[in-house]
C-alpha cells in the first residue's frame, strides 16, 4: 500500500463518556426513563478523536492540544499513548468531559462539565506546525486554534491546510484550503441565526439545500479560503468553491450513532488533501467515510479500530452491529452470498426477494482471489471495492462485508443471521451453509432467479464482440 502523508492535527482535547443501558420503563417518582443494565465507556473527543481516526487511517499523526494535570486530561493522555505523537500546550482549567446517557443508541442526556482553556502555545508546539505536510484544526471553541494562530496563517501559504470550526473560535487562518462546517454552524458564521421558512438542516439538500449554497458563498467571500463544504449529515455535503455549488451525496442512508462524524469526515479530507487529491475527490471519499463510521456504529467503536490496511475489519464490525441492533428488537436478519461480478437483473431480483423475508439484509461478498479461485484466472472484470459499492447503491441492501474464503461459513458463523438466501438454481444439497444455520437455529432458503442471466454469459457475450449470438449455455451460479 502507497505510504500516506503524515498529518498534524491541532485542536482541542475532550473527553467523551458513554453511560449505555436500557429504557423500558419510567421512574416511579417522575414521568422519566429508568436506565437499567448500564454499560459505562470512555474515549478521546473532540479533536482527540480526529487525530485517532487520521491515525487509524495508516498516517503519522501529530496532535497538537491543550492538556493539563486534572484526571481527564490524564485518561485522555493514556488513550492517546501509541496512537500519536503528542505536542502538549498547557490547559487551565480541568479539561473539558461530555457524559451521554444512552438508551440503546438514542441519547436521552448529555452532561458537560470542565471549563479548561488553552493557554499560550509552546516552541515545540509551533515548530510543529511549521513543519507540517499538512493541518486539520479541529476547532472546539477551547483556544488551541487561536494560541497557534500566527503559526497556522503561516503555515496555511506553504501547506494545505482544513479548518473544521466551531461557533465558540475563531473563524479559518486566511489561505485554508477548505473549511468544513455543519449546516447550523454555516448558517450562524454567515450571519444568520435562524433558520429561514421551510429549512431543516437535518435535510439540507431535501429543504435546505439553497440555504446551504448561499452560506458556503458568504463564507468564502468572509473568509478568505479556497473552499467551503458545508456538511449536511445523512444527505452528504455541499462543497463551494465559487461558480456552482457541488453536492457530494451520501452513498446510503446510515442509522445510528452519528457521533463524531464531522470529526471523521475532516480527517479523511484533510488526510486525502495532504495526499495530493483534488478537493472534489477527497471531499466524496470524506462523505463515503463518513457515512460508513455512522453505519459501523460511530466513534464507540474508536478505540477498537484494526491494524492500518486491514479493509474488511470495520465493515464486518459495521454489520455485526447492526445484526445485533436487529435481533435486540426482535427482528430477523437475512444474509445472502455470491461473487456478484457484473450486476445483472437476476441478482438484482434476488437481494429484494431476500429483503422482503426479514428486517434487513447483509450481502457477503467474494474476494478477489475468492473469485480468482472459483471462476478462473479472468475474474473477476469488477474488483471487490467496486462490487461492493455497487451493491450498497441497492435500497434492499443494508451492509455489505467480504470474505476471502472459497465458502461464507466463518463469517455466517460471526453473524449468525436467522435466514441464508441462495437462488433456486442451487439445490439444498449444493449448500453446506445448511448444517451451519441449523446448528443457531437459522434456516436456509431458495429463492426465484431470473433463468438465463449470470456474469458468466454476460462476460462471455462480450469477449465474442457486438451482435454476436446468445450462446446456448445451462444457467450459471453466478
Amino acid at each position: 500500500m502507497k505510504s500516506r502523508t503524515p498529518l498534524v492535527v491541532v485542536g482541542d482535547a475532550l473527553l467523551d463518556r458513554d453511560v449505555t443501558g436500557h429504557a423500558e420503563r419510567l421512574a416511579p417518582d417522575a414521568p422519566v426513563p429508568v436506565l437499567s443494565r448500564p454499560e459505562r465507556s470512555a474515549r478521546p473527543g473532540g479533536a482527540a478523536l480526529a487525530a485517532c481516526l487520521a491515525a487509524a487511517d495508516g498516517r503519522e499523526v501529530t496532535f497538537v492540544t491543550a492538556l493539563g494535570d486534572d484526571e481527564a486530561s490524564r485518561t485522555v493522555r493514556e488513550m492517546l499513548r501509541d496512537r500519536v505523537r503528542l505536542v502538549e500546550i498547557p490547559l487551565t482549567g480541568a479539561l473539558a468531559c461530555k457524559t451521554r446517557l444512552m438508551a440503546d443508541v438514542r441519547p436521552l442526556l448529555r452532561v458537560d462539565d470542565g471549563d479548561g482553556r488553552a493557554a499560550a502555545a509552546t516552541p515545540e508546539a509551533e515548530e510543529a506546525v511549521a513543519g507540517a505536510p499538512a493541518v486539520l484544526v479541529a476547532d472546539y471553541g477551547r483556544g488551541t486554534a487561536d494560541a497557534l494562530r500566527a503559526a497556522l496563517t503561516a503555515r496555511a501559504a506553504h501547506a494545505p491546510v482544513v479548518w473544521d470550526p466551531h461557533p465558540a473560535g475563531g473563524p479559518p487562518v486566511p489561505g485554508t484550503r477548505l473549511a468544513t462546517p455543519a449546516a447550523a454552524e454555516a448558517r450562524r458564521f454567515a450571519g444568520r441565526e435562524t433558520a429561514g421558512p421551510g429549512e431543516d438542516d437535518a435535510k439540507g439538500p431535501r429543504t435546505g439545500l439553497r440555504a446551504a449554497a448561499a452560506d458556503a458563498r458568504r463564507l468564502l467571500e468572509l473568509w478568505d479560503v479556497a473552499s467551503v463544504a458545508v456538511t449536511l449529515g445523512e444527505d452528504g455535503a455541499l462543497l463551494y468553491q465559487g461558480g456552482t455549488p457541488l453536492l457530494m451525496p451520501a452513498p446510503h442512508r446510515a442509522g445510528g450513532d452519528c457521533c463524531g462524524a464531522g470529526d471523521r469526515f475532516a480527517a479523511t479530507a484533510a488526510g486525502r488533501l495532504a495526499d495530493g487529491e483534488l478537493t472534489e475527490i477527497a471531499l466524496r471519499e470524506a462523505v463515503e467515510t463518513a457515512t460508513r463510521f455512522v453505519a459501523d456504529g460511530g466513534a464507540r467503536g474508536v478505540l477498537r479500530e484494526s491494524a492500518p490496511g486491514d479493509q474488511d475489519a470495520a465493515p464486518a464490525r459495521g454489520a455485526q452491529e447492526l445484526v445485533r441492533r436487529v435481533h435486540a428488537r426482535g427482528g430477523t436478519v437475512v444474509a445472502a452470498g455470491g461473487c456478484f461480478d457484473l450486476l445483472h437483473a437476476g441478482h438484482v431480483e434476488l437481494l429484494q426477494a431476500a429483503r422482503r423475508v426479514g428486517d434487513c439484509l447483509v450481502v457477503c461478498v467474494n474476494s478477489d482471489a475468492s473469485v480468482r479461485r472459483r471462476k478462473g484466472g479472468g475474474r473477476p472484470v469488477v474488483t471487490a471495492a467496486d462490487r461492493v459499492r455497487v451493491l450498497e447503491a441497492l435500497d434492499c441492501v443494508d451492509a455489505v462485508v467480504v470474505f476471502d474464503e472459497d465458502t461464507p461459513e466463518r463469517l455466517l458463523g460471526e453473524l449468525r443471521p436467522d435466514v441464508w438466501a441462495k437462488g433456486g438454481d442451487y439445490a439444498l444439497s449444493d449448500l453446506p451453509e445448511a448444517g451451519l444455520l441449523e446448528s443457531w437455529g437459522g434456516q436456509v432458503v431458495l429463492l426465484p432467479y431470473l433463468d438465463g442471466r449470470s456474469s458468466t454469459r454476460l462476460v462471455e457475450r462480450a469477449s465474442r464482440g457486438p451482435g454476436a449470438a446468445p450462446r446456448s449455455a445451462p444457467s450459471s451460479r453466478r
